[in-house]
């Protein structure tokens, strides 16, 4: 990549990162091309060169923030701590964005979860779920997990939760609730049990 490609990509992640900093903070519907740019540092006809719109700016960011929230979990996943850790430090993050992130920005994120658009789902199933059951095997492996639970068992649980916080009813209350919901799904109702 030569030094004009470097600097306008680099030029472009700004903007995204400009874009998903105010929206996870302010919400989708308060903030303006102006205020991204000048956050940005650019003008807003570069981001109109960029982007078109601010729909299609929209839809980048959440692209963005799916591949960033993915990388997050692979580096939790990938490291070498103990899998009580890693369990720990997937409920801190999620809680952490739960606090973190604006209602209208997780609201438009679930609507264009939701709408067919579908890239979040292609993440989810091809890389997400597959490293849940390599998260799940290292538990088995280590005694955390129920050896006798199939991941199919586990998958089917996962899949049945993910396809229900898809319906507009549900995830339009589910924000607060992201916490206790990563609790039951790593320790069940009835709690962790101590080792």
């Amino acid at each position: 990549m030569d030094g004009f490609q470097r600097r306008r990509e680099q030029k472009k992640l700004n903007i995204l990162e400009a874009a998903l900093g105010l929206f996870m903070e302010y919400g989708v519907q308060k903030i303006s091309i102006g205020e991204i740019a000048k956050k940005a540092n650019v003008s807003q006809v570069t981001i109109y060169n960029y982007f078109e719109s601010k729909h299609n700016l929209i839809h980048e960011v959440f692209i963005y923030y799916t591949d960033k929230a993915m990388d997050e979990f692979e580096q939790i996943l990938t490291s070498n701590i103990a899998f009580p850790e890693k369990i720990k430090q997937i409920m801190f993050t999620k809680n952490e964005t739960a606090k973190q992130i604006h209602e209208d920005f997780y609201q438009y994120l679930m609507r264009e979860y939701t709408s067919g658009i579908n890239y979040m789902e292609k993440i989810y199933t091809e890389k997400a779920l597959p490293r849940f059951i390599d998260l799940f095997n290292e538990g088995k492996e280590q005694g955390y997990v129920d050896p006798n639970l199939s991941n199919e068992a586990i998958l089917f649980f996962i899949k049945a939760m993910n396809e229900y916080i898809q319906r507009e009813e549900v995830y339009q209350q589910i924000l607060p609730l992201t916490e206790d919901i990563m609790k039951i799904l790593f320790y069940g109702i009835v709690g962790k049990e101590e080792k």
